[in-house]
C-alpha cells in the first residue's frame, strides 16, 4: 500500500466544466477510500496540454499513462489501485 500512497492522480481539467467537477468528485471519494491523492493540471496553463487535451476533459493519469477521459467511472479507478 507504500506504493499506492505514492503514486498520485493527475486530473487535467479546466475552469466550468461540469465534468471536471464530477471528476474531482470522484477522486477525492477515492482519496477518501485508499489515501491515493490527486493533482489537478489546468490545460489552459500550458498551451501545449491545451491542445492535446482540449477535446478529452477531464483526462486522468495514473503512472504516466492517460487510463480516462470524458466521463469518469470510479469502479475503474479502484480496480486501477488494486493491481
Amino acid at each position: 500500500m507504500s506504493d499506492l500512497k505514492s503514486s498520485a492522480f493527475v486530473l487535467y481539467s479546466r475552469e466550468r466544466c461540469p465534468l471536471c467537477d464530477e471528476a474531482k468528485v470522484i477522486l477525492e471519494e477515492v482519496r477518501r477510500d485508499s489515501g491515493v491523492q490527486y493533482k489537478e493540471i489546468d490545460i489552459h496553463s500550458d498551451d501545449a496540454l491545451l491542445e492535446k487535451f482540449a477535446l478529452m476533459i477531464p483526462v486522468i493519469e495514473w503512472k504516466e499513462e492517460i487510463v480516462q477521459f470524458g466521463k469518469v467511472d470510479i469502479s475503474a479507478l479502484k480496480k486501477l489501485l488494486q493491481k
